[in-house]
């Protein structure tokens, strides 16, 4: 039975740098073209509900979509990190992908122990992976090669 190497706190840190610069990107122009510039420097269509679901639901739906089709975000691809089940080390479900975003807003609340938590726990377990029975790992070598298959990482 293969260990699964934990992806600790900071390249999991680091995937998120990535994840949320790329948001960024993908955000800020859409902001930008609808409410022009004075959105950045005012309170100009902050609070609308367009406002909202550009700032809010549209990065929930990518998160969620990449996790759906690649057990990672682009920033857990480019350090080599994955999403699995903790038990199984099967991808998870749709189910447990949801409750892994929801928990990261509990993680948070506490002035973000429930993320700090993945630097103590012996998986690397963020209050958002405990509550989803995800782990996130490191990818290995023969991992990369069947990318796309959904072999038992943990077996």
């Amino acid at each position: 039975m293969n260990t699964p190497k934990y992806a600790g706190f900071w390249i999991r840190v680091g995937a998120s740098v990535i994840d949320s610069i790329l948001i960024m990107l993908l955000v800020g122009p859409l902001l930008t073209a609808i409410y022009g510039r004075g959105y950045w420097l005012g309170e100009q269509g902050m609070g609308t509900g367009l406002d909202v679901a550009l700032n809010y639901l549209l990065p929930a739906v990518v998160i969620l979509v990449f996790w759906a089709y690649k057990s990672a975000t682009p920033g857990k691809m480019m350090t080599h990190l994955q999403i699995i089940d903790a038990r199984t080390g099967a991808k998870p479900t749709s189910t447990q992908f949801m409750l892994r975003y929801i928990g990261y807003y509990v993680a948070m609340i506490p002035l973000f122990l429930g993320i700090i938590w993945v630097a103590i726990d012996p998986k690397k377990q963020g209050w958002h992976d405990k509550m989803a029975g995800t782990v996130v790992v490191i990818k290995t070598a023969a991992d990369e090669r069947q990318d796309g298959d959904e072999s038992n990482v943990l077996n």
